[in-house]
């Protein structure tokens, strides 16, 4: 078996949401819990992952098998002899553990994932994550879809001549992203809307057939222009059959097995290719869209539409479903088992981009199985594009974290607008609902005014809060929030209403977007609130006037970030990658909707970060179409260094990495970047190594900070930190390096950096020391390199700190003392927190009682779990589970900490798992929800005769005996080494215990073991 991609070694604390399918235990007491309920022993739907490489990262270590792994700036085959022959194998070994198991698959994966999803039992589940040839066992998931032209505003050209822009200079529209295959991971795809208009397919005999895709009957078949094939399975459905196969839409597939078994009705949707949302025909058209389509909504022509790169091609994977989720309040359903084999397919079919606009809430990790997939599916070559998510402004909200894709925030860009005016007031807002440059006035009302007797939330305009006789004949000022916004403009004209002015809220989101309401409508930003509703409550019935256009004198700012683009700073696993990446157009997109076979073609204004993503994944297929072996951190790196700053909404120009990424795309620039930042499979794994999240075969571990992406982020900063970075040059000339970063000092070396000609690499340093910006905040700014001709830019964010002190530090004696080295970030008077010292707690097993221990060889249920109820108490500092063994060389030992997330739902729970290959593991928590946990013990293997002993402890604020540091407060001097001493006394004989040390009011600390023994 070929070494494992992904091997976890957890010896930190892995902490995760995981979400289940069902609960049956009761923490009442530990007889009734059979592990490992209530998270992973859950029966339900799962995806288990195996060890050995998929075939896109296959290195050809299994004998007579030989290696699959594409090479440097080549995209895989996944239909080449050795491929097919790879694939049979790992179909092979899934079914051998598989049948072993008892289990039946109803998907296996074998191109960037290695397994299978099925339904398991709670002891299925437990042996597979006990098996030596299984990577994990995830839970499946429910995720769902994140929702003047955006392309004319891209400078790509206008949408009736194609004139005029990066689509003229490259060919013109019939060659943007010729030879390129566009995979759209969604809600499946209209495959009559004109904007996948293509002709028949011809075989390949068939002298019509040369240069365009063909069929053999049961295959699409398209010979692109990296010299590779891209091959797509024919399939039969609802609606759906093979006549719907085009020259431009080459792919059509759906997966479902991950939707039926979470109990998804498929009444609401086509089980087939077919769209029934309208979300995949919006996204893919987006991308990749026919140049040149007359759009119309209700009746109204708005203008023509392109896709991004209109000469792509299209392959469509529907893994989404409209409808009722059985699991949450949504009218969704994308199964993670589903999209995972859809991202499988798309990679072994042969695209070249994917957009994955699909969202499961902020990132908790940079190895969720989507992700995974998608680090083989870049290995493979192929550029991937992802949705920020919908959850801003607030900050830490941002999902994709991974550094191997491109992931998109949303911005603004010219939109439809109206008017709102009244005495002394005049603003303009997004609205197609007001005929153009006509107007509307009337007597107005604020509907938190106009409620029904007994309703709340009428300022909402939620149905049924509203009083006909209060509304009739007027213009209603309804706040944003909570229900749709086309719902609340329904309810004012079921209640009479002749117009609405939908304002925002102050601190919710603030886009602007564009519905299609029932009555005249304008939307206003949260700023002109104030002012509307002192007006509207100023008097009774006094007049308002909304106009189909824009009539002050004023341009609304663009682009800006989106109100509900997500933000970073990413914490998954640590903050060392920024996030998000890039901003592109999210906000009131005109594109291709859902429709039946016999339906007229229907289009759609739809805003998210899902609407973005496609605009960044079509650029990817314009780059490649220039550029076919371009790899995907190249197309990643020239967008980012060639992006411009977002705008706030006062024009001013907005900085800030963790909303805009690099900043704003820019086609016009992004074929000549001057400078590209390369990275690639070695680099990655580098990555997870040094984050303790893998364990690869001779492959070193670098700092997070240290991958060599086109932005710098440091997650701690307590002294003077260095960055390397390695870029590849792709003109000749001399670079000047210059930066902006307020209250840090950052020094570049060389300063200069001078190439021959395209190709030549060159390697810097960067090192930052704070100087006056605020520790336990982020200080963002940004590193230039300049040119005669070019500007490369990188932004930046470090995260100054209280102080760089050990993680741990440890003593020994009933009374004693220790002395802890640290590199403060401040400067002054620094007062340590000490809490504890605790003792730890030994548990025993009641089933198996070992004098003295917890357990032996023989110990655990048929599963060799042992399990424990603890209760971590109101104010605990910090909670460890310590699982030591006497035989560490031959034996090994796992453990598992749960806690309930929700009491309503006992469904989702919390995780830490340590679970490396010695027989010694360790969870901590630091500052641990009060509530109850189940801890398990997996006696996984023994060597032999053994014992071994499970404590915990939870650090209260004041712990037994007397413990201090002295000097406290302690005088620090920023950047310069100090010590203190910690000591204890009073500690009883013969017990282990623990304590904690904080840092100012900073969540930096030092845990401290004393063992009186």
């Amino acid at each position: 078996m070929g070494r494992s991609p992904l091997r976890l070694t957890v010896g930190a604390t892995l902490a995760a949401l995981v979400i289940g399918t069902s609960a049956t235990a009761s923490f009442a007491g530990v007889e009734e819990v059979t592990h490992p309920t209530p998270v992973d022993g859950t029966p339900g739907h799962y995806i288990v992952v195996m060890k050995a490489d998929p075939l896109a990262t296959y290195e050809g270590d299994t004998k007579g098998l030989r290696r699959t792994k594409p090479d440097q700036g080549s995209q895989l085959d996944a239909q080449s002899p050795d491929s097919q022959k790879y694939i049979a194998h790992l179909e092979n070994e899934q079914r051998k553990l598989a049948k072993a198991e008892g289990v039946t698959p109803d998907t296996t994966y074998q191109v960037t994932l290695n397994g299978f999803s099925a339904d398991l039992s709670g002891e299925q589940v437990d042996a597979l994550r006990a098996s030596k040839d299984v990577l994990e066992v995830f839970p499946d998931e429910i995720r769902h879809p994140d929702a003047q032209s955006s392309t004319d505003f891209l400078g790509l050209g206008d949408d009736t001549a194609g004139a005029g822009g990066v689509w003229e200079a490259t060919g013109g529209v019939d060659r943007a992203g010729e030879g390129v295959v566009v995979g759209v991971i969604d809600t499946g795809i209209a495959p009559e809307h004109p904007s996948f208009a293509g002709d028949k397919l011809k075989k390949k005999n068939n002298k019509k057939s040369e240069g365009q895709p063909y069929t053999d009957g049961s295959y699409v078949y398209f010979d692109k222009s990296d010299g590779t094939q891209f091959r797509s399975k024919i399939v039969q459905g609802q609606d759906w059959d093979k006549h719907d196969y085009t020259t431009k839409l080459v792919g059509g597939q759906y997966f479902s097995t991950g939707a039926a078994a979470a109990g998804y009705d498929f009444s609401s949707d086509y089980l087939s290719p077919r769209d029934g949302d309208g979300h995949g025909s919006h996204t893919a058209s987006t991308a990749a869209g026919e140049f040149g389509v007359e759009a119309t909504v209700e009746g109204t022509g708005l203008g023509t539409i392109s896709g991004v790169a209109p000469a792509a091609k299209v392959a469509a994977y529907k893994a989404c479903f409209v409808g009722p989720d059985p699991l949450v309040s949504s009218d969704d359903i994308c199964a993670l088992s589903d999209l995972v084999a859809a991202i499988d397919q798309a990679v072994a079919d042969g695209v070249d981009v994917i957009n994955y606009s699909i969202g499961g809430g902020a990132a908790t990790s940079v190895l969720e199985p989507d992700d995974i997939a998608f680090l083989n599916a870049a290995a493979a070559g192929v550029f991937v594009s992802v949705s920020a998510g919908n959850s801003g402004p607030d900050p830490v909200t941002a999902d994709h974290a991974s550094p191997w894709y491109t992931t998109v925030a949303a911005s603004t860009i010219p939109t439809w607008e109206g008017t709102v005016s009244f005495d002394g007031f005049a603003q303009a807002g997004a609205s197609v609902s007001v005929p153009f440059g006509e107007t509307i006035t009337g007597p107005s009302i604020y509907a938190g005014d106009a409620a029904a007797a007994g309703a709340a939330d009428a300022a909402l305009c939620m149905p049924g809060t509203l009083d006909p006789a209060k509304v009739a004949g007027r213009i209603v000022v309804c706040d944003r929030g909570v229900n749709a916004r086309a719902e609340k403009s329904q309810v004012v004209a079921d209640a009479g209403g002749i117009g609405v002015v939908l304002v925002n809220v102050p601190g919710e989101a603030d886009s602007l977007d564009n519905d299609f309401h029932v009555i005249p409508t304008v939307h206003l930003a949260a700023a002109n609130r104030e002012a509307v509703l002192a007006y509207v409550r100023g008097g009774t019935d006094r007049p308002i006037t909304l106009t189909g256009e824009n009539t002050t004198d004023q341009t609304t700012p663009v682009p800006q970030i989106a109100g509900f683009s997500s933000r970073g700073p990413m914490q998954a696993d640590g903050s060392d990658v920024m996030k998000p990446d890039i901003a592109a157009p999210g906000v009131a997109i005109l594109a291709a909707t859902n429709s039946g076979r016999k339906d007229a073609p229907t289009f759609g204004i739809l805003s998210g970060t899902s609407m973005a993503a496609p605009h960044v994944a079509g650029l990817g297929a314009l780059y490649l179409g220039e550029r076919p072996n371009a790899s995907p951190a190249e197309i990643k790196s020239a967008m980012m260094t060639t992006a411009y700053d977002t705008v706030n909404a006062d024009g001013s120009a907005n900085r800030d990495p963790f909303a805009q990424g690099a900043g704003h795309v820019d086609p016009t620039r992004f074929f000549e970047p001057g400078m590209l930042y390369l990275n690639g499979v070695t680099d990655w794994l580098a990555f997870l190594e040094g984050k303790g999240l893998a364990d690869f075969d001779g492959v070193e571990p670098i700092d997070g900070s240290d991958l060599n992406l086109a932005s710098i982020s440091i997650g701690t900063l307590a002294s003077a930190q260095s960055v390397t970075r390695t870029v590849t040059s792709t003109e000749a000339g001399a670079f000047t390096a210059s930066v902006d970063m307020p209250g840090v000092d950052v020094t570049v070396e060389p300063s200069t950096l001078s190439f021959g000609g395209p190709g030549e690499t060159a390697t810097y340093t960067v090192t930052f020391a704070n100087d006056s910006a605020a520790v336990e905040q982020w200080a963002t700014g940004s590193l230039t390199w300049s040119s005669e001709s070019r500007a490369v830019r990188t932004p930046i964010a470090v995260f100054p700190v209280t102080a760089d002190a050990p993680a741990e530090t440890s003593g020994t004696g009933a009374d004693g003392s220790t002395v802890v080295e640290i590199i403060p970030g401040v400067d002054g008077e620094l007062p340590l927190t000490t809490a504890g010292l605790t003792p730890f707690e030994l548990l025993t097993d009641p089933d198996n009682p070992v004098d003295g221990h917890t357990g032996d060889e023989n110990s655990g249920d048929a599963n060799k779990d042992v399990a424990w109820i603890v209760e971590v108490p109101e104010g605990t500092a910090l909670s460890r589970f310590d699982l030591d063994s006497s035989d560490d060389e031959g034996s090994d030992l796992d453990l598992t900490v749960y806690r309930v997330v929700s009491a309503d739902d006992l469904r989702y729970y919390e995780m830490w798992q340590s679970a490396t290959v010695s027989a010694d593991e360790q969870v901590t928590i630091p500052t641990p929800a009060t509530g109850t946990y189940l801890v398990v013990a997996n006696v996984y293997s023994t060597s032999g005769p053994m014992t071994w002993d499970m404590t915990y402890a939870n650090v209260a604020a004041d712990g037994e005996g007397g413990f201090a540091a002295s000097p406290n407060p302690l005088p620090v001097v920023q950047g310069e080494q100090t010590a203190f001493e910690l000591s204890w006394s009073g500690l009883t004989a013969g017990t282990r215990y623990l304590g904690v040390v904080q840092y100012g009011d900073s969540a930096v600390r030092t845990i401290v073991t004393v063992d009186t023994e």
